[in-house]
């Protein structure tokens, strides 16, 4: 039973709650529900990353004496390689109490998180108490959008929150067999069509490798913002559609966009293997150009060159 302005607390000698004092103890509930989320997903977090290493990995025996239950790290062997004790280490698991960041710092270097992982750690540790606001919609950069157009001889998208596509070019439609302009604006969604598009998910021979990546990277985004309606829309979705999807997200991996080599199976061109590069936006760090390129003179590029010919 809620509580309501001027009511007492039945059964005891509280005074009546009236406006200010109510709306306090809402904001006080609120953000105390708000930090247990973030010690649980710390705790998730940092069990999936001790389950995934292996003693060898951190100059550890495998056999110390007693037999293994599980492949991994005890908590134990992470508690002694953070320099901090095992019931206090269990306790941030467990999701039982919070950490200070150089505490969580010193567990990453036990874990040999990389930057990404370290990254996920600090905007979940870091992050601020949510506060009710209107979101508007993403606009794209009117500048980003006229760059777009001036690379018309590699393909470049546009990415926005949630990896909303917010512009694209020819050769990047052309690229990922898509019409953009005929998709509703909710569905032009990088990780959406990954997982959904017949069409896009054969483009890519290491399917796998590509789909992880994505949930990896949709992981971070909501460690940046996890009260986006749409983020949570878009991730629940994918849960109940996709069994790789469900099955990744509770894998907990993290990544965030910088560059890499992707494979691509095209039905025009044949097989491409692209580099691809992520700008940040100073203005708009919440817009990042993604540019696929290969070497002049490679047959990667000769064939980039064929697809921009027939479109």
């Amino acid at each position: 039973m809620g509580l309501h302005s001027g009511q007492f607390c039945p059964g005891t000698n509280c005074p009546p709650i009236h406006g200010s004092g109510l709306f306090a103890i809402i904001r006080n509930v609120n953000a105390h529900n708000e930090q247990v989320e973030r010690r649980t997903e710390i705790g998730e977090f940092l069990k999936t990353r001790r389950l995934a290493i292996q003693p060898e990995d951190v100059g550890l025996s495998r056999d110390s004496g007693r037999r293994r239950r599980a492949q991994g790290l005890r908590r134990e062997e992470v508690a002694a390689l953070a320099a901090i004790s095992t019931d206090y280490y269990a306790r941030i698991e467990q999701g039982r109490r919070g950490a200070p960041w150089p505490t969580l710092e010193t567990i990453a270097s036990a874990l040999r998180l990389d930057q990404a992982g370290r990254d996920y750690l600090l905007e979940l540790s870091m992050r601020p108490p949510a506060q009710p606001r209107q979101r508007k919609a993403q606009r794209a950069s009117p500048h980003l959008l006229r760059l777009l157009d001036d690379l018309a001889t590699i393909p470049a998208l546009l990415l926005g929150r949630r990896m909303d596509v917010l512009g694209w070019n020819a050769m990047a439609a052309a690229l990922m067999v898509t019409d953009f302009d005929q998709l509703p604006a909710r569905q032009r969604n990088y990780v959406r069509m990954v997982f959904t598009d017949p069409a896009v998910r054969r483009l890519y021979p290491d399917w796998e490798q590509s789909g992880r990546l994505c949930v990896a990277l949709l992981h971070m985004e909501v460690a940046r913002d996890p009260h986006d309606p749409r983020l949570t829309e878009l991730v629940g979705e994918l849960s109940i559609q996709d069994v790789d999807f469900r099955r990744w997200w509770s894998d907990h991996q993290v990544a965030i966009r910088n560059r890499g080599v992707k494979r691509f199976n095209h039905p025009e061109v044949g097989e491409i293997t692209l580099d691809w590069e992520t700008l940040a936006c100073v203005g708009d760090p919440d817009q990042q150009l993604i540019t696929w390129s290969a070497e002049a003179g490679t047959t990667s590029h000769d064939r980039l060159m064929a697809l921009r010919a027939r479109h």
